[in-house]
């Protein structure tokens, strides 16, 4: 149901693509290239920054999935920033991150949504945060969940250490000086220097969000942080790969016209970071417990969901090559296509799993069962093969793809729409804008750059196996092969005891 909010109320405190576009002049350090760039004018971000406040406009657009109203507060935010108590909470939760995920059809994959998942989970687990002995770090991070909320922030994170040499331990050696660390404590707050990989949305977010990942070892206090800042904070530097973003419509480039959230490296050159925004400070027992105890069953509902809606709009692109091509019928045609619709099925079928087999992780906080962690391991791979059929589908067509101007031109459009028909009756300008959707989703820059983001933003494939392997073995998940044995064993018994009687 379409949805306009009426910005002067107080009761709204999701914003619309407007205000998100007015919150980010400011003084934020970006470069690009070997360019310091304002985002706001710099032609390379028009795109990008005209698709994320497409955004924050779809939320209300879709209101009825997309926005909740705080009962404490009033106020109307997204539905991502609830802190689920029961089974109901996550379908409510369901349903807004699949619509989320339908305005970019998946693609985008740092959308608001993902880390304000991230900080409902960890508010949800302000137990953890009380380990500390020190109530304070609790309170502040459930003042911070308030305010994102209150204000609609944008969010990223920025968790990854910058391990260089992978010779030496991620801590070691020369990353020691390289990794973002306290180097100061002051009455008002902490300093730190050093750098995070990578800020995926980082140049166009409002805050970065540092939390915990990987568990740190004891000796390593001092990289054991967690706090919130603005990204326009004095000292933070954002270095932009390079810019994928293209200057075309959507018609010929749906993605990467409107989708490149850019990814940077952030170094913290001596950056202040007042005590209210601190949440974690060197306590290794909080650090090391928060993401285990909150990023399966709480981020994976989200992620797990955005990409089902990728792989359904993959499955859909490749049946409308096989029909432009008229291939659908072939058997090495449906066998693809079925090969994309089965990881479609399984994936959807584990988050509903999952879902309804949610429990109460401590602290009343209602997550996923953690089976769902199990779509980590296989999604990554799913999308690499995704990327495959495509190709391979599309074969050359991919490349014989004129551009929606291309026929309206006097002389050229009717010699496209004689040469390069599609099969079945279906338009040489549909053909074009199949193939061309197709090679944006898989081929391009863009394309080749979000399959590097699959591969790992939950972090490597083998690391995540591994994790699901020590997963089994606590649980006591062996025994099958003793088993076996054992009842061999015990048959051969009783048939020795019924001969000898």
């Amino acid at each position: 149901m379409a949805h306009k909010p009426n910005i002067e109320e107080d009761t709204v405190a999701a914003r619309t693509g407007e205000q998100y576009l007015a919150g980010l002049k400011d003084d934020r350090e970006v470069w690009l290239g070997s360019e310091r760039v304002d985002i706001t004018t710099h032609p390379a971000f028009a795109g990008s920054l005209a698709g994320m406040a497409g955004y924050f406009d779809y939320q209300h657009k879709y209101a009825d999935d997309c926005l909740m109203v705080d009962p404490e507060t009033g106020q109307e935010h997204n539905v991502s920033l609830l802190r689920p108590h029961n089974e109901a909470d996550l379908q409510r939760r369901h349903r807004a991150f699949d619509r989320l995920a339908r305005y970019s059809n998946g693609m985008l994959g740092r959308t608001p949504d993902y880390v304000n998942v991230v900080l409902a989970g960890h508010a949800s687990r302000t137990d953890i945060y009380d380990r500390s002995g020190d109530p304070v770090y609790a309170q502040r991070l459930v003042n911070y969940w308030r305010e994102v909320q209150e204000r609609d922030l944008a969010l990223t994170h920025t968790i990854t250490h910058a391990a260089i040499d992978k010779s030496v331990g991620e801590l070691q050696g020369m990353n020691e000086d390289l990794t973002l660390r306290v180097v100061e404590r002051r009455e008002d707050g902490l300093v730190v220097r050093g750098a995070k990989m990578i800020a995926t949305l980082g140049p166009i977010a409002d805050e970065l969000y540092v939390y915990p990942a990987t568990p740190i070892q004891k000796g390593f206090e001092h990289y054991a942080l967690s706090f919130a800042i603005p990204v326009a904070s004095p000292g933070v530097v954002q270095v932009c790969r390079d810019h994928y973003g293209v200057d075309q419509s959507p018609e010929d480039r749906p993605f990467s016209s409107r989708f490149d959230e850019q990814d940077a490296v952030v170094i913290f050159d001596d950056v202040f970071v007042p005590w209210e925004r601190v949440f974690i400070d060197g306590d290794l027992g909080v650090y090391n417990a928060v993401n285990a105890a909150t990023a399966t069953g709480s981020t994976q509902q989200q992620t797990a969901i955005r990409a089902s809606v990728k792989l359904e709009f993959a499955y859909d692109v490749c049946v409308q090559m096989a029909k432009v091509t008229g291939t659908e019928a072939k058997p090495e045609t449906a066998a693809l296509l079925g090969e994309i619709y089965s990881y479609l099925r399984i994936a959807r079928s584990v988050v509903r799993d999952s879902e309804a087999r949610g429990s109460d992780w401590g602290n009343g906080a209602f997550f996923c069962h953690d089976d769902i962690s199990a779509l980590r391991t296989m999604m990554p791979v799913w999308m690499i093969r995704v990327n495959e059929i495509i190709k391979t589908m599309g074969s050359h067509n991919l490349l014989a793809t004129p551009t929606a101007a291309a026929f309206e031109d006097p002389r050229l459009g009717p010699l496209l729409r004689t040469y390069l028909p599609g099969a079945g009756g279906i338009s040489a300008e549909e053909r074009a804008r199949i193939f061309r959707t197709a090679w944006d989703f898989a081929g391009s820059a863009l394309g080749g750059r979000i399959e590097l983001y699959e591969r790992f933003y939950l972090g490597s494939i083998a690391r995540a196996r591994g994790l699901d392997h020590k997963k089994a073995q606590a649980k006591g998940e062996t025994g099958a092969y003793a088993a076996m044995f054992q009842e061999i064993a015990d048959t051969r018994a009783a048939q020795s005891a019924l001969a000898g009687a």
